[in-house]
C-alpha cells in the first residue's frame, strides 16, 4: 500500500515537461483537453494518498482506532515510516487548503471587481468597453459571457486588428477556456510540481483562441500582428485583469507569433498518450492503495480474515 499511494505523489513532477511537448506536438485545442484532464487527474489522486497516509497515521492511534472499531492492530508499514509520513501528509493538506481557499477568495474579488467595471461602461451585444487609457481586453466569464476591452486598446489597433481582438476573446469565450484556467489553479494549489503546468494550461488555451482567430479573419499573418501589438500596448495591464479571465495580450506572445507565421507541424499524438498514461497510472496507484488501506481496515474491525 505505502509504494502504491507514493506513486501519485511523484508522478506529477513528470508533467511539467510533458505538457510543454504536448504544446508544441498537439493540435492546441487537443492539447488544452490533455494538459487539464491530466493535471486535474493526478493533483486528485495526490490529495487521496495524502488523505490515505493521514488516516493510516490516525488509526495507530488507540482513540481514533476506538472509533473506528478496530479490534485487531492496523497492519501497515514499519511506525519508523508511518507516523512522519501521517504528520507530512498533515501539513502538506493544511498548506494546500490554506493556499486554494486565499485563491478562490483572489478570484472571486477579481472577479466581482471586473464585472463591476464592465457593468459600468456601455455595451453592444457581448462587447463592453471600459472607459480606460490602459490598453486591455479580456473574456470575461459570467452567466453571460462578455467581451471586456478598454478604450485605450481600440484606440491602439486598427479596424483590422480589432476584429482579430474580438474574434480571439469570442473563441475563448466559445470554448470555456475559463473553466480550463479554473482547473489549471485548482491543480496548481493541490500539488506544488503542477504549478509550472498552469502557464502551459494558459498557453494551450491562448494558442486554441489563435487559431480560431486566424480562421476567422482568414489570415494568419495579420492575427500574428494584431497579437503581438496588443501584448505590445497592453504589457504593464496584466495585473488588473482576473486570472481566471484569458485575454489576447498574455502568455508567451512570441511563442504564439512564431507559431501562427510557422508551416503547421506535423501532429505527434503519442504525446497525449502519454500524458493519458500518467493520469491513468496516477489513479490506479491511488484507487489500488486505498482499496488496500480500506481492506485492512476492515481486517482490524474482525469482518475479514487477512
Amino acid at each position: 500500500m505505502t509504494v502504491l499511494l507514493l506513486l501519485p505523489l511523484v508522478l506529477p513532477f513528470a508533467l511539467p515537461a510533458l505538457a510543454r511537448r504536448a504544446v508544441d506536438r498537439l493540435v492546441p485545442e487537443a492539447a488544452l483537453w490533455a494538459i487539464t484532464v491530466s493535471a486535474v487527474v493526478c493533483a486528485g489522486c495526490s490529495l487521496a494518498a495524502l488523505g490515505a497516509f493521514v488516516l493510516t497515521g490516525l488509526l495507530k492511534l488507540s482513540v481514533f482506532a476506538a472509533l473506528g472499531e478496530l479490534v485487531h492492530p492496523l497492519r501497515t508499514a514499519s511506525d519508523i515510516f508511518v507516523v512522519p509520513a501521517a504528520a507530512t501528509s498533515v501539513g502538506a493538506l493544511a498548506v494546500c487548503a490554506w493556499a486554494l481557499v486565499r485563491s478562490v477568495l483572489r478570484q472571486a474579488r477579481a472577479l466581482r471587481a471586473a464585472r463591476s467595471a464592465a457593468g459600468r461602461g456601455p455595451a453592444v451585444g457581448d462587447l463592453c468597453v471600459v472607459d480606460s487609457p490602459h490598453p486591455d481586453a479580456y473574456a470575461l466569464p459570467g452567466r453571460r459571457h462578455r467581451i471586456v476591452v478598454t478604450t485605450g486598446m481600440l484606440r491602439s489597433l486598427d479596424a483590422a486588428e480589432r476584429e482579430v481582438l474580438f474574434a480571439h476573446e469570442r473563441a475563448h469565450n466559445q470554448g470555456g477556456h475559463h473553466y480550463f484556467l479554473a482547473a489549471a489553479e485548482l491543480a496548481a494549489q493541490l500539488h506544488p510540481a503542477l504549478r509550472p503546468v498552469r502557464e502551459t494550461i494558459r498557453l494551450a488555451a491562448e494558442r486554441a483562441a489563435d487559431e480560431a482567430a486566424a480562421g476567422a479573419v482568414g489570415d494568419r499573418r495579420l492575427t500574428a500582428r494584431a497579437i503581438a501589438r496588443a501584448a505590445l500596448v497592453g504589457h504593464a495591464a496584466r495585473g488588473a485583469r482576473p486570472d481566471l479571465a484569458p485575454g489576447m495580450a498574455t502568455g508567451p506572445v512570441p511563442q504564439r507569433v512564431q507559431a501562427l507565421l510557422a508551416a503547421p507541424r506535423r501532429a505527434t499524438p503519442w504525446i497525449a498518450l502519454v500524458l493519458v498514461a500518467c493520469a491513468t497510472l496516477s489513479f490506479a496507484a491511488s484507487a489500488t492503495g486505498v482499496i488496500d488501506f480500506h481492506h485492512r481496515v476492515e481486517v482490524a474491525q474482525g469482518e475479514e480474515r487477512g
